[in-house]
C-alpha cells in the first residue's frame, strides 16, 4: 500500500491538488470528443445465450426459412362504440402503403383474404381487427422508433377522421416505443438524481459547498464513465439500456458515498492539524485503503458477473467494471483534491476550527454506540429475529414474465396488446413455432404431427406454415389457449419440449422437434436464471469472503460478516416483495429483480462491513475490544447513515423510471440499504463482533 500513499500524499499538497483537479478536467474534456454512448444502447438486448434450445431453434429457422427474419408486428384497428367497418381499416393500410414508408416489408393484404380467412383476424364481437405486418430485417431500435412514429401519425390521421382507434404492437412496435421509453426516463432519472442527492446532502449536512463539492466531482466522473462505455461499444460491446439506467444509479451512489467518507475523516483531522493539506494527507492515510478496499469489493463482485450466461448479467461486468474503475481512482485523487483545495470553507458554516474540539460531536450515534456495546445480546437479538420474520416472506415470492406488463399502462404498444389480449385467443399474442427436422419431409407428415398437438388440452390451434424444398425442415405454428407470458404457459411449453423433442411418424421414422418463440425463450430464461441465481450468489460468497479474509485477517469474523450481508439481503427481499404488493399493486416481480438486488445489495452491503471493520481494527490497536468498537460505531455511525440514506434515496430515484422491472429493483434495494445501514452495520455486527472477538490475557 505504499504506492496509495505516496500517490495520496502527493494529491494532499496544494501543487498535487490543482494538477489533479486539472487533469481531470482535461480528460473530462478530450473523451467528451468521442462516441456517443446512446449510439450503442439497444432496447431489444438478446437476453438468453446462444445455446439455449429456443434461440438454437430460431436460428435454424431464420437459416432454414429465410423470409421470415423480418421484425413481425401488428396494426390494431378497434373501434370502442362499437362494430368495426372493415373498409376503414383498408382504407388507413392504403394510406399507409401509399407513403411507402423505407423499412415496411409487408402488410398482410386484407382486402383480398376471403371471408373465411378474414375473420381470424376479427374479434369476435367485430369491434376490433388485426393485421400482421413486417419491417426489414436488420434494423436497429433507432430505426423502428422512426419508422412507428411515422406510421403513427398518418395512421392516426386517417383514423380520427373514421372514429375509431389505430395502435402498433407486436414486436416491432414494442422495440419502437422501448427506445423513445428510455430516451426521456435516462435524463428524468439523471436529474432526479442530482436533485435527491444535493437536498439531502444539504439537510443532512447543511453546509452548501459540501453539497456542491461532492456532486461536481460525480459530474466529471459522469461523463467521463459514459464516454468510456460508449469506446467499448464502439469497440463492439452490445450495450443494454437497462444496464446504462442502473449504471448511473451506481454511480452516484459509490462517488457520494466515498465522498462523504472521505470529507468525515477530513473534518475529523481538520481539529488536529492547522494546514488544511497537512489534515488531507493524514486523512487519505487512514481513509484511502479501506476506500480502495471497499470499492474493488463492488469491482469484484461485478466481474463474478461474467459467469452468468444470462446476457443481462454478462452485460453488467463490463460497463460496471470500467465505471468502478474510475471510480476508484476519483475517490482517491479527484475527491481528496477537491476537498484539500477549499479547505475548512467546504464545511462553512460548521468550520472545524484547528484545536478548538478535541473530538467530533456524535449527536445520536453516541448513546447508540454505549448502548450496543452495553446491551449487544438484547441489541443483536431483537435485530436478527426482525431479520428473520422478514426473510420468511421470500416464499410468496412470484415471477412475472410478461415484458408487456413492465410499461406504463398508456403506452400505445401495451394499450394495444392489452386490447389484443382481451378481444382475441390470447395465445395469438406470441405463437410458438415448431422446427421439424427429417429427411424427406411432406405436408401430410407436418399435419400428422399438427393433429397429434391440437390433441393437447392446452394448445388452442396448429397448423404446418413451411415446409422447405429439401423436405428437410418443415414448420408447424402453434398457438396455446394460456397467455403466452403466463406461468401456466411456460410450465406446459417446458413439458411439451422435453415430451416432444423427437417425434415418430406413422411410418416409424423419427424426426426432431426444437421450439422457437416467446413462450419458448421464457422457459429458457426461467431455467437459466435459476442457474444463474445460484452461480451468482456462490461465487459472490466466497469472493467476498477471501477479501474480508484478507482485510480482517481472522477465519471467523469474515463468516459472520459475511451472515449479516446475506441474511439483510433476504429480508430486503421478503419484505420488498410484500411492500410493493401492498404500497403499489404488484403481486409478481420480475426474474431480474432478485439478482440485481442481490448484486448491489452485497456489493454495497460490504462497503459499509469494511468501513465500520478498518476502524474498529485500527482502534483495536490501542483499545479492548468493547471500547475499540464503542469508538468504531460512534466514529463511523454518523458517515455510514447519512450515506446509507443518500444511498437509498439515490436507488430510490429509479422509482421515477416508467419501467416495473427497474421501479421495483430500486424500491427493494432502498430497503435494503435503510435496514443494512441502521439495523446491520450499527446494531447486529457490532453485537456478533463483541460475542466472538475477545480480548487477549
Amino acid at each position: 500500500m505504499n504506492f496509495i500513499k505516496s500517490l495520496t500524499d502527493r494529491v494532499a499538497t496544494k501543487k498535487g491538488a490543482w494538477i489533479t483537479v486539472i487533469l481531470w478536467l482535461v480528460l473530462m474534456i478530450g473523451i467528451s470528443a468521442g462516441p456517443k454512448l446512446g449510439d450503442y444502447k439497444v432496447t431489444n438486448f438478446q437476453s438468453l445465450p446462444s445455446d439455449a434450445q429456443s434461440m438454437v431453434a430460431q436460428i435454424k429457422l431464420d437459416e432454414y426459412f429465410p423470409k421470415d427474419q423480418g421484425t413481425p408486428g401488428i396494426y390494431v384497428f378497434h373501434n370502442p362504440q362499437g362494430e368495426l367497418q372493415i373498409q376503414d381499416a383498408i382504407t388507413i393500410i392504403d394510406g399507409i402503403k401509399q407513403e411507402n414508408f423505407e423499412g415496411i416489408e409487408s402488410i398482410v393484404d386484407i382486402s383480398k383474404l376471403p371471408p373465411q380467412a378474414l375473420s381470424a383476424f376479427l374479434s369476435e364481437d367485430k369491434t376490433t381487427l388485426i393485421v400482421p405486418m413486417n419491417l426489414k430485417a436488420g434494423l436497429g431500435n433507432a430505426e423502428y422508433a422512426e419508422i412507428n412514429d411515422k406510421t403513427t401519425e398518418l395512421g392516426i390521421k386517417i383514423a380520427q377522421r373514421l372514429n375509431i382507434n389505430f395502435y402498433i404492437t407486436g414486436p416491432a412496435g414494442i422495440a419502437g416505443d422501448t427506445v423513445k421509453l428510455f430516451e426521456s426516463a435516462d435524463l428524468k432519472l439523471l436529474f432526479a438524481t442530482i436533485a435527491i442527492i444535493l437536498a439531502l446532502l444539504i439537510i443532512i449536512y447543511r453546509s452548501p459547498l459540501l453539497a456542491i463539492i461532492p456532486l461536481f466531482a460525480t459530474v466529471v466522473v459522469y461523463q467521463i464513465v459514459n464516454q468510456t462505455v460508449a469506446l467499448l461499444g464502439m469497440g463492439g460491446l452490445e450495450i443494454n439500456n437497462a444496464t446504462t439506467s442502473i449504471m448511473s444509479i451506481l454511480l452516484f451512489a459509490a462517488v457520494i458515498d466515498y465522498s462523504l467518507f472521505v470529507f468525515s475523516r477530513y473534518r475529523e483531522e481538520l481539529n488536529y492539524y492547522e494546514d488544511k493539506y497537512e489534515a488531507m494527507r493524514v486523512a487519505m492515510r487512514a481513509t484511502a485503503t479501506p476506500v480502495l478496499f471497499a470499492g474493488g469489493t463492488v469491482f469484484a463482485a461485478m466481474i463474478i458477473l461474467y459467469f452468468a450466461n444470462f446476457r443481462d448479467y454478462q452485460n453488467f461486468a463490463p460497463v460496471f467494471g470500467a465505471a468502478m474503475i474510475i471510480i476508484m481512482i476519483a475517490s482517491v485523487t479527484l475527491i481528496p483534491a477537491l476537498f484539500a483545495l477549499f479547505g475548512r470553507k467546504a464545511f462553512w458554516p460548521k468550520v472545524p476550527i484547528y484545536g478548538e474540539e478535541k473530538e467530533v460531536k456524535h449527536g445520536i450515534w453516541g448513546p447508540i454506540a454505549k448502548f450496543v456495546v452495553t446491551k449487544p445480546g438484547l441489541v443483536g437479538g431483537t435485530v436478527l429475529l426482525f431479520l428473520v420474520l422478514t426473510a420468511i416472506n421470500v416464499f410468496n415470492l412470484d415471477y412475472e414474465f410478461n415484458s408487456v406488463k413492465n410499461f406504463p399502462e398508456n403506452l400505445p404498444s401495451r394499450v394495444a396488446f392489452e386490447i389484443v389480449e382481451e378481444k382475441f385467443n390470447k395465445g395469438d399474442l406470441a405463437q410458438t413455432t415448431v422446427l421439424v427436422t427429417g429427411e424427406g419431409l411432406t405436408q401430410e407428415q407436418l399435419q400428422e404431427i399438427t393433429t397429434n398437438f391440437l390433441e393437447k388440452e392446452d394448445i388452442s390451434s396448429a397448423r404446418p406454415s413451411g415446409l422447405s424444398d429439401n423436405g428437410k425442415y418443415g414448420k408447424i405454428t402453434v398457438s396455446l389457449k394460456e397467455n403466452p407470458y403466463s406461468i401456466e404457459a411456460i410450465e406446459f411449453l417446458g413439458e411439451l419440449r422435453d415430451e416432444y423433442a423427437t417425434y415418430r411418424l406413422s411410418n416409424n421414422k423419427e424426426v426432431e422437434l426444437s421450439y422457437a418463440g416467446t413462450t419458448a425463450k421464457l422457459v429458457d430464461e426461467q431455467q437459466v436464471n435459476n442457474q444463474d441465481i445460484i452461480k451468482i450468489v456462490i461465487l459472490e460468497t466466497l469472493l467476498i469472503l477471501l477479501l474480508l479474509l484478507v482485510l480482517t485477517r481472522s477465519i471467523k469474523m469474515p463468516i459472520y460478516m459475511m451472515a449479516t450481508i446475506l441474511i439483510s439481503f433476504v429480508s430486503a427481499l421478503g419484505l420488498g416483495i410484500f411492500l410493493v404488493d401492498a404500497l403499489f399493486g404488484f403481486d409478481a416481480i420480475s426474474t431480474r429483480a432478485p439478482v440485481y438486488a442481490f448484486i448491489f445489495l452485497v456489493a454495497l452491503g460490504i462497503d459499509y462491513n469494511i468501513i465500520l471493520v478498518s476502524r474498529f481494527l485500527e482502534e483495536r490497536k490501542y483499545q479492548n475490544v468493547k471500547d475499540a468498537l464503542e469508538i468504531a460505531i460512534r466514529n463511523t455511525g454518523g458517515v455510514i447513515s447519512s450515506a446509507g440514506i443518500i444511498l437509498a434515496a439515490t436507488f430510490a430515484a429509479l422509482m421515477t423510471m416508467p419501467i416495473t422491472d427497474l421501479f421495483i429493483f430500486g424500491f427493494i434495494v432502498a430497503i435494503g440499504i435503510i435496514i443494512d445501514t441502521f439495523l446491520v452495520r450499527g446494531m447486529l455486527l457490532p453485537s456478533l463482533i463483541l460475542f466472538f472477538e475477545k480480548d487477549s490475557k
